[in-house]
């Protein structure tokens, strides 16, 4: 006997909501931030065997793709860090209000960027 009934029908009528955006890219940014990390420190490493094993991440990291993933972490950590705060109002019992959790989740992800932003424009000594 077959049943052709859908296994999950709650995804075929489940809307996206802030905060569920804000949840699934929190754990996601966790993940990437912990292997950048570890990345960061393989390359900090790599300095103690000399100034020829840098020379490599130096043309990397001066390439526009290499850019590109400077920018995107700095987005990542600027997202984790903005969303660990809210979860730590959150902690204290505060923001489970329905408009709040959707006014403090535009905060995080408005708030990434411009804290990307602000972090490129220190790194260009514009400000």
């Amino acid at each position: 006997m077959e049943n052709n009934n859908p296994l999950s029908p709650h995804i075929q009528i489940y809307r996206w909501h802030i905060s569920s955006l804000v949840s699934i890219s929190h754990r996601i940014t966790g993940v990437l931030n912990i292997v950048a990390l570890t990345i960061i420190c393989f390359w900090i490493a790599s300095l103690l065997l000399g100034e020829n094993s840098y020379e490599l991440t130096k043309i990397f990291l001066n390439s526009i793709f290499g850019k590109f993933i400077i920018l995107s972490l700095t987005w990542s950590f600027s997202f984790q860090m903005l969303s660990e705060v809210r979860h730590l109002i959150m902690d204290l019992g505060y923001g489970f209000e329905l408009k709040t959790t959707k006014i403090t989740g535009l905060i995080v992800i408005i708030g990434s960027f411009i804290l990307t932003i602000l972090i490129y424009l220190i790194g260009k000594q514009f400000i």
